[in-house]
């Protein structure tokens, strides 16, 4: 009987711990599938066709690099009670508090308009005109931010984390090699060597794992769910299960891709879509699916983080538990943000391949001063007590933060310098 009991109390104890996980879980998966967002599908999928699986390695590497990064945002957010705009400009003052918001609208707004060129351009591929699109797009992310309740969004914002799987089947269904994938993360093959458009997509893969919008997200997604310094352990698990949770997604466009296209110039995630559809129409059609649920998670993230840091540093009300009444500055920074992206894609001629490409980029080139603050932030041992970063967790934010100045850095060179490195 004694081994029964013993059983039986060990079976409750995990339901009870599963239980109050689902209660915690949410901002750290939210945050980290949301980053595989129309631009990082489009990264991933360009990333295949230019070098095979040859990039799996390094993707993976990335996993306790987005862990390390997001899990600070976890301690600072239940410990301090504030968003991560408000404890910049608590901690550094009004200049570096405005550097940091002034950052993050334009690369929020330039992410938010790829969401939007991401979501057309899926949605194409079965006959609905773009603009069709950006309309029910800004009705439905409208309908769920004024429903008045976090819990209520969090919930939705999951289910779109969970059709991000939808890519995983496809990369089965078109029956890669086991051995050329071991070989090439093994030995990677990179044809032109050490050239720009290596570092531009080792730049790209990063800043679409990474990204500052991330930072400021995750922190007030803690701050307004009411998370607490108890909660700090699950919030760590969450983040590390969103973490793995958005590489192997990543991974399995690398492999989709790096097996049908081998070879072909990729400029976005829709035309990798139509391509796979001739040869494998589900897996195409999977990838489009894909895409558009990739944009709008995107979009449900990156507009309500730039809200989140308009309402902490304007101390308007800025919970979505509060209603348009109560809070009429934070959803309608929210509205503006959503309407003037949406538009950009609307407008001919507009260069929405190059804005895709290019603003991981840009992300990537701005997160290192995101990354200091934070890292600055974590070190306040009189705000952040036993929660303060370890000197182990200073030695891996800084060796984050050197890997991508040096990164930006080669990069920069080999524009410049064509042949230098080569």
């Amino acid at each position: 009987m004694n081994v029964f009991a013993q059983l039986y109390y060990r079976l409750r104890k995990g339901v009870k711990a599963i239980q109050l996980y689902l209660v915690i879980a949410g901002p750290g998966i939210v945050v980290m599938v949301a980053d595989n967002d129309a631009g990082g599908i489009t990264t991933y999928a360009a990333t295949g066709a230019k070098y095979g699986y040859s990039f799996i390695g390094f993707l993976v590497l990335l996993i306790p690099v987005a862990y390390y990064v997001q899990e600070m945002t976890v301690r600072l957010g239940a410990v301090t009670k504030r968003g991560h705009a408000e404890a910049i400009f608590g901690g550094f003052g009004a200049f570096w508090g405005w550097f940091s918001l002034i950052d993050l609208m334009i690369v929020d707004w330039l992410t938010l308009v790829t969401e939007f060129v991401g979501m057309t351009s899926a949605l194409e591929i079965f006959g609905i005109p773009g603009w069709l699109t950006v309309v029910l797009v800004v009705l439905l992310l409208g309908t769920i931010v004024l429903n008045g309740r976090y819990w209520t969004w969090e919930k939705i914002a999951l289910l779109f984390c969970a059709l991000n799987l939808v890519y995983i089947p496809g990369a089965f269904m078109v029956h890669p090699s086991m051995h050329d994938i071991v070989h090439q993360v093994f030995i990677p093959s990179f044809p032109g060597g050490l050239d720009g458009q290596l570092f531009f997509f080792l730049m790209a893969n990063i800043g679409t794992t990474i990204a500052p919008w991330m930072l400021f997200f995750q922190q007030s997604a803690v701050v307004d769910k009411g998370m607490l310094e108890k909660d700090i352990p699950w919030g760590r698990f969450d983040t590390l299960l969103g973490s793995i949770l958005t590489i192997v997604v990543a991974i399995f466009i690398v492999v989709v891709t790096g097996t049908v296209l081998r070879g072909v110039d990729i400029d976005s995630a829709a035309q990798a879509s139509a391509q796979l559809q001739e040869s494998h129409h589900w897996v195409g059609t999977f990838m489009a699916i894909g895409l558009f649920d990739a944009g709008l998670l995107g979009a449900i993230c990156i507009s309500l983080a730039s809200s989140w840091a308009f309402g902490e540093i304007f101390g308007w009300a800025h919970s979505l538990n509060t209603n348009i009444k109560e809070a009429p500055w934070f959803y309608a920074s929210y509205f503006v943000t959503l309407v003037t992206a949406g538009g950009v894609v609307l407008i001919p001629g507009a260069p929405l391949v190059l804005i895709t490409l290019f603003v991981q980029v840009i992300a990537v080139t701005l997160l290192p001063a995101a990354l200091v603050f934070l890292i600055l932030l974590l070190n306040d041992k009189e705000h952040m007590g036993e929660y303060a970063n370890s000197t182990l967790q200073n030695i891996i934010g800084g060796t984050i933060v050197l890997a991508i100045i040096i990164l930006s850095t080669l990069y920069g060179v080999s524009v410049l310098f064509p042949t230098l490195l080569t």
